[in-house]
């Protein structure tokens, strides 16, 4: 039987991106059987609770894996179930996820932590905090990128960097800023051009690889970023769980791309499947947990060593 709820929780401090700031986490839980699954509906891809909800209260009881794939779309919806179906599955098996999906046993990840949108003398000082953090990934997208950029890399003079502009520069504003995203040493752009406004990223030098996110949702958005992007982000939020996520990650690596793994601001539950599908990427970014002031019971571990598979009384 499938059952819901909305859950809230709280963040350690106000996340900030150039499309709007929050103080908590909202994500929807689903439960089947012994399972569980969590989603963060979107309102960028026009998601909400309330539609989320009513997705998943539209399907019938004893939906499997199979059908799941065409009954919803990908999206925030799909995920949660396609996750808690796994997880219920792997329960009355008493195996684990990894086992079933015929994976290699899973090792802990060098994650990305993420340093929202500030006033470059809060980011630096933020990144000052968290300078021993291996890789920094920085919120960008606004007319002030450049101040912000070297605040950080002043903070943080060893982190390795990556920059996201949420879909918030213009191809000329990306061109100009390339050489000193050269100089300051970052080694991947996330969504520089708006999705269905970024044609132009096949015309330009790309001299830091470009990451499609908001461009890439499942296996079909990959034929449509040849040419435009180097590296693809996976979120499960996107692909509508793990079953698409394993999928697009093999299409993608087959077709060329390199594969980063990443994730909205949810808690462990929704972390746990990410990291089956992060293994052997070229860049993790599942911080979503370092993010909150609350999180699961039985979270997952973060270390020196990175983010560690979830432990069974978590997930899967």
């Amino acid at each position: 039987m499938l059952r819901f709820q909305a859950e809230r929780f709280a963040l350690a401090e106000t996340f900030v991106i150039s499309r709007g700031s929050k103080t908590h986490a909202d994500v929807l839980t689903v439960r089947v059987g012994r399972g569980w699954g969590e989603c963060v509906p979107y309102a960028r891809y026009g998601e909400t609770m309330e539609s989320v909800a009513g997705q998943v209260a539209g399907l019938p009881d004893g939906i499997g894996r199979e059908a799941l794939q065409t009954a919803l779309p990908a999206g925030a919806a799909r995920n949660a179930v396609d996750c808690a179906l796994w997880d219920d599955a792997a329960k009355r098996a008493g195996r684990r996820v990894w086992q079933m999906a015929g994976l290699a046993e899973p090792g802990p990840l060098v994650t990305a932590f993420t340093l929202s949108i500030a006033e470059p003398a809060a980011m630096e000082a933020a990144a000052r905090r968290h300078a021993a953090r291996p890789i920094l990934k920085i919120k960008l997208g606004t007319p002030d990128d450049m101040p912000r950029l070297e605040a950080v890399r002043r903070g943080a003079p060893a982190a390795r960097i990556i920059v996201d502009a949420n879909e918030g520069w213009t191809a000329e504003v990306y061109a100009d800023l390339a050489p000193h995203l050269v100089r300051l040493g970052v080694e991947l752009v996330e969504q520089p051009l708006p999705a269905g406004a970024d044609g132009m990223l096949a015309e330009i030098a790309r001299p830091v690889p470009v990451c499609a996110d908001e461009s890439c949702h499942d296996r079909a958005s990959l034929p449509g970023l040849a040419g435009k992007y180097d590296v693809v982000n996976i979120k499960l939020d996107k692909t509508g769980g793990l079953t698409e996520a394993l999928a697009l990650r093999d299409a993608a690596r087959k077709a060329g791309f390199g594969v980063m793994v990443g994730c909205m601001v949810g808690t462990s539950l929704a972390m746990a499947p990410a990291v089956l599908v992060a293994q052997g990427a070229d860049f993790v970014d599942l911080d979503g947990p370092l993010l909150l002031a609350q999180d699961r019971d039985q979270p997952l571990i973060y270390d020196a060593a990175g983010v560690h598979p979830p432990l069974p009384a978590l997930w899967g």
